[in-house]
C-alpha cells in the first residue's frame, strides 16, 4: 500500500518556488487524486502543463494572479493564515490546458488539487463568497467546513475540493466514515487526500486510517504541513487540547458523488441527545 503519511519536501523546483508535498498515481496508491502545495516568494511564477487531468487552485495564504490563456485573475486569495478562518479564492482550470501562478503579495502558499479531466469545461474563478460554510457536529464533534468544490457544483467533472477547521480537544471525519465502495446511492467510491496545518505550529493531531478487516489499518501522528493518503477505509482525525487544526481535502472517484458510510461500531454517537 505504501506509506500514508507524508512529510513536507521543502524542494526548490524553480525561482522562488518551494514543492512541499507532491502526491501523485506514480508516487502513491491513488488513481483518481493528486495534490501538490507550492510556496511561491514574491513575483516567482509556477507553470504547469495540464494532460489528462483538471485542477483547482486554492490560494491558501497570500495573493496570487492565475492565468491561463486569455483568462486572467489578479490578486486572488483572502487570508494572511488559514486560521483566519474565512473563504478563499480558488481557479478551477480543464484538462488540456495550461497555466501559471505569479506570488503578488511577500509569500503565497497555493494548493494544487488534481483529479481525471473526464469533461472540457471552461476556466472558473470560484470566488471566497461562492463557498458554501457549514457548522458540523456537536459535544466534542465540532467543525467548521467551507465547500470550494461540492458535488453539487457544476464546475468541475470529477474534482471536490473542501476546507475543514477543528478545535482543539474535538474530533473530525467523525464517527469513522468511509467511501470506497461504488455502491449508489448507499456509498460511492471516492479517494482523498488530506492537507494538514496546525496552530500554533510545533502542534500535532492524530489520524486513523483502517478498513474493516483492518487488513488496512495505521494511526498516525501528523504535524504542520504534513499529508496523509486516504486509498480506502475509514479516517478519523483527533485533535488535542491547546491546538486547532485545518485540513484541505481532495476527493475524486470513478462519480462525482460524496455519499459516505459510517462505521457501523461508532455510528450511535450520532443519535446522542
Amino acid at each position: 500500500m505504501g506509506k500514508l503519511l507524508r512529510k513536507p519536501l521543502n524542494e526548490r523546483i524553480a525561482p522562488g518556488v518551494t514543492l512541499v508535498q507532491d502526491i501523485n498515481k506514480d508516487n502513491s496508491p491513488l488513481s483518481y487524486v493528486g495534490f501538490r502545495l507550492i510556496e511561491l516568494e514574491k513575483g516567482a511564477i509556477y507553470q504547469e502543463e495540464l494532460t489528462d487531468l483538471e485542477c483547482c487552485i486554492v490560494a491558501l495564504t497570500g495573493k496570487i494572479t492565475v492565468s491561463e490563456g486569455d483568462e486572467i485573475f489578479p490578486g486572488i486569495g483572502t487570508r494572511a493564515n488559514v486560521f483566519e478562518r474565512i473563504p478563499t479564492d480558488s481557479v478551477f482550470i480543464s484538462g488540456g490546458r495550461a497555466f501559471q501562478v505569479k506570488a503578488d503579495t511577500e509569500k503565497a502558499r497555493v494548493a494544487l488539487c488534481y483529479s481525471p479531466a473526464n469533461r472540457d469545461l471552461p476556466t472558473t474563478l470560484i470566488k471566497a463568497s461562492d463557498n458554501s460554510i457549514e457548522q458540523r457536529g456537536k459535544y466534542q464533534n465540532k467543525r467548521l467546513v467551507h465547500n470550494i468544490l461540492p458535488d453539487v457544483s457544476e464546475v468541475a467533472s470529477s474534482l471536490l475540493v473542501v476546507e475543514v477547521y477543528t478545535d482543539g480537544g474535538n474530533f473530525s471525519s467523525y464517527p469513522p466514515h468511509k467511501h470506497d465502495r461504488d455502491n449508489l446511492p448507499a456509498e460511492s467510491l471516492l479517494e482523498e487526500s488530506y492537507y494538514h496545518e496546525i496552530n500554533p505550529e510545533q502542534g500535532f493531531i492524530f489520524q486513523r486510517v483502517y478498513t474493516d478487516d483492518r487488513v488496512l489499518d495505521e494511526t498516525m501522528a501528523v504535524e504542520h504541513q504534513n499529508a496523509v493518503i486516504v486509498p480506502e477505509g475509514y479516517h478519523p482525525v483527533g485533535v488535542p487540547d491547546g491546538y486547532d487544526s485545518y485540513y484541505l481535502n481532495v476527493m475524486a472517484g470513478p462519480k462525482r458523488v460524496w455519499k459516505f458510510h459510517n462505521d457501523p461500531d461508532h455510528e450511535w454517537i450520532l443519535e446522542r441527545d
